[in-house]
């Protein structure tokens, strides 16, 4: 299974032809399936433009699958740990939110397709964050 990250997401919405979103059309057109963080969920919301687009994007993210961590304070003691393990490593993601993404695909053994360059740099540390470059 595949998660796939805001940056990919908000690209493919606006129309950018990347590597990443000609990636994930590709999984669309194969019917491969995939499912976003409610990270993810929250960030593509925030940023509608106005009320049509808030309730078009509602519509079609609540028909994906969610992957969620588990709610309990060991799962975020673990996402500070991992931030704090990074930070030591000269590795600072500018996101919490990203550390949060990556600990959804690492929890749930999924393959992160994103569009962003603190998951690669993640990824070269944590040998459990898989990034997807191709199918």
């Amino acid at each position: 299974m595949i998660l796939v990250d805001t940056s990919v997401l908000i690209g493919f919405f606006k129309g950018h032809k990347d590597k990443k979103t000609q990636l994930f059309d590709e999984i669309l057109s194969r019917d491969i399936p995939f499912g976003l963080s409610p990270y993810t969920f929250q960030e593509v919301l925030q940023g509608a433009r106005n009320e049509k687009e808030y309730k078009l994007l509602r519509d079609y993210l609540a028909t994906q699958i969610i992957y969620f961590l588990p709610e309990e304070t060991a799962t975020y003691e673990k996402a500070a740990r991992l931030y704090f393990d990074l930070r030591r490593k000269g590795i600072t993601p500018r996101s919490t939110i990203d550390i949060l993404i990556a600990l959804t695909a690492m929890t749930n053994q999924l393959m992160l397709l994103h569009n962003d360059r603190d998951f690669d740099l993640m990824a070269e540390q944590l040998d459990t964050l898989k990034i997807l470059e191709m199918i």
